[in-house]
């Protein structure tokens, strides 16, 4: 087949961004973007040998080791059966260290739903949808949190300068 089949997501963690691409079979998915506390990921797929990539290296070579099986959760839940026919391309910027694991794995999470969803079924969607949200719901969900401004009047958001009568 050589149409494109392509697919875009996005998905945040802070201020890390994560962005997924695929393409499976001859057939171009761009992905997610996705993201925690400043990191910025890039993710795709290419016409399938089972390959994951973050930034051109194998996954097996991603950084902080302590943290690579946090990216392997979405293959790990889902099966890696699911990902034999396709080739995974992660780019991922910005952030920390964890962020930028954390912005990969729901980049790669997401996109493989949104690929799913528009170039398989609906039943495999929600099948695959279910065991991610079951085992964890920040592989599909951003946490919306940030930091609170500071105001006047104190040394932070919510502290107030010390006040005094004499």
């Amino acid at each position: 087949m050589s149409s494109t089949q392509s697919v875009q997501c996005f998905g945040k963690k802070k201020t890390a961004t994560a962005v997924a691409h695929c393409k499976v079979s001859g057939k171009k998915d761009e992905g997610d973007v996705t993201g925690l506390e400043g990191g910025f990921g890039r993710w795709g797929c290419d016409a399938g040998r089972g390959l994951v990539k973050v930034n051109g290296r194998p996954l097996s070579l991603v950084q902080p080791e302590i943290l690579r099986f946090k990216v392997y959760e979405p293959l790990l839940v889902v099966g890696l059966d699911k990902f034999a026919n396709v080739d995974i391309r992660v780019r991922v910027t910005g952030g920390g260290h964890t962020s930028q694991i954390y912005a990969i794995r729901q980049a790669i999470a997401k996109s493989l739903i949104a690929y799913y969803q528009k170039y398989v079924d609906e039943h495999s969607k929600n099948l695959l949808k279910q065991a991610l949200v079951q085992f964890d719901r920040t592989l599909l969900v951003a946490d919306n949190r940030r930091c609170e401004p500071k105001k006047f009047g104190g040394p932070g958001a919510r502290a107030r300068y010390q006040k005094s009568y004499r």
